[in-house]
């Protein structure tokens, strides 16, 4: 059985980082992401990578600022923030695909994923 974990997430000023974690097991993964949801809004897709491609997509509003990374030793995937913005406050969540894809319009589509980790709260206060 596939577990993703989170942790990382807090309260903390705009202009300050975070880093976020999610430790995976049970499964290998072809694709793997982080989504986050705001409250009454819905989810969207923060950053995913394909490993077969090797390439991440960002979304526009994170680029430059967030960086997505792994440690395949530790089988965790990390969310670096930085220069966090009140806008950038949601609930975080990883998430794991075993069906490989090429297409960036499967890949950032929160509903093609197939594993969740519990997410974890980021709020930026400004």
């Amino acid at each position: 059985q596939a577990q993703l974990v989170e942790s990382g997430g807090g309260l903390v000023q705009a202009g300050d980082s975070l880093r976020l974690s999610c430790a995976t097991s049970g499964r290998t993964f072809s694709s793997m992401g982080w989504f986050r949801q705001a409250p009454g809004k819905e989810p969207e897709f923060v950053v995913v990578v394909s490993w077969s491609r090797g390439i991440a997509h960002y979304a526009d509003s994170v680029k430059g600022r967030f960086t997505i990374s792994s440690d395949n030793a530790k089988n965790t995937l990390y969310l670096q923030m930085n220069s966090l913005k009140p806008e950038d406050t949601a609930v975080y969540s990883c998430a794991a695909r075993t069906r490989d894809s090429w297409s960036t319009v499967v890949l950032t589509n929160a509903n093609e994923y197939d594993y969740w980790g519990q997410g974890t709260q980021v709020t930026v206060s400004s």
